[in-house]
């Protein structure tokens, strides 16, 4: 019968230690030691801190530019618009300035012409029909104003509106100055600027540009004559008969009235025309 040593899955026990029979014990397994800290060169630390490093710049960076104000809304970042109405005022001004050289010089002429007194009314009249002087007689006004963002077709049959439908346009503004000067009218006024033979009434997305001066709506048309025949003239225009329809479906502003008697301003800007010239 065989002791316990011999029997498998069993244990170094049932002899006594350095017997002839006795099992010799296991070899002791040493784990293995993991290497220290930072013995090894790992690229992926260093990355991590230089990203941290570039981070820290950028946030300095952006402090120190923006000293307290908020970069997005910064005053000093000039828009296109803000731009436009700047050149706007300046443009103003320099009118103002002009009229009241162009004064200066009219009223020096006036002390020693050499000019007859026939003459001199002949160049009052032409003056008169230029536009240069002030008007005073009965107006009218028409305002013409964009329809609310929210507008939706008001009648049955008719589209909902495009974003086109519900702004003041171009030809809107051309067809009541043409209707007016239809109408007999003996000055007109657009906004504070009296037109003449060679004023352009221009617009630029929803903007008015006239005379080098920039209007937002609503518009005001000014116009000097016969009350009546001018509202008649207004509702014989094909052109505007179809604005009225953009009026009643999707509330485009129209708007005129009776001003009594008024003055007109004399127009102040420049008469000269300037033309391209080719290059040689």
């Amino acid at each position: 019968m065989s002791n316990s040593a011999d029997s498998p899955g069993t244990g170094s026990t049932g002899s006594t230690a350095g017997g002839p029979d006795a099992p010799v014990p296991p070899a002791t397994i040493v784990p293995p030691v993991p290497p220290a800290r930072g013995s090894r060169f790992r690229p992926v630390r260093v990355l991590t801190a230089a990203v941290f490093a570039l981070a820290g710049l950028i946030f300095f960076t952006s402090f120190d530019t923006a000293k307290g104000t908020d970069i997005r809304t910064d005053s000093s970042l000039l828009k296109l618009s803000d731009l436009i109405q700047e050149r706007s005022h300046k443009n103003k001004g320099l009118d103002e300035s002009n009229a009241a050289l162009r004064d200066d010089v009219e009223s020096l002429a006036e002390r020693d012409d050499g000019s007859t007194k026939a003459q001199d009314e002949k160049l009052s009249g032409l003056e008169k029909n230029a536009g240069t002087e002030k008007l005073k007689g009965k107006a009218i006004t028409v305002t013409l104003n964009d329809a609310p963002p929210n507008a939706t077709a008001k009648l049955p049959g008719y589209p909902e509106p495009q974003p086109d439908y519900l702004v003041i346009h171009q030809q809107d503004l051309q067809a009541v100055v043409n209707a007016l000067w239809q109408g007999g009218a003996k000055g007109i006024k657009v906004m504070d600027q009296r037109l003449i033979s060679t004023s352009a009434v221009r617009c630029v997305g929803n903007t008015l540009i006239l005379q080098g001066q920039v209007y937002s709506p609503p518009y005001k048309i000014t116009a000097v004559g016969d009350p009546t025949k001018l509202e008649q003239a207004l509702s014989d225009s094909q052109a505007i008969q179809t604005y009225m329809v953009y009026v009643n479906v999707y509330g485009l502003g129209w708007k005129v009235t009776e001003d009594g008697t008024v003055t007109l301003p004399g127009y102040s800007g420049t008469v000269d025309l300037h033309y391209a010239k080719p290059v040689k």
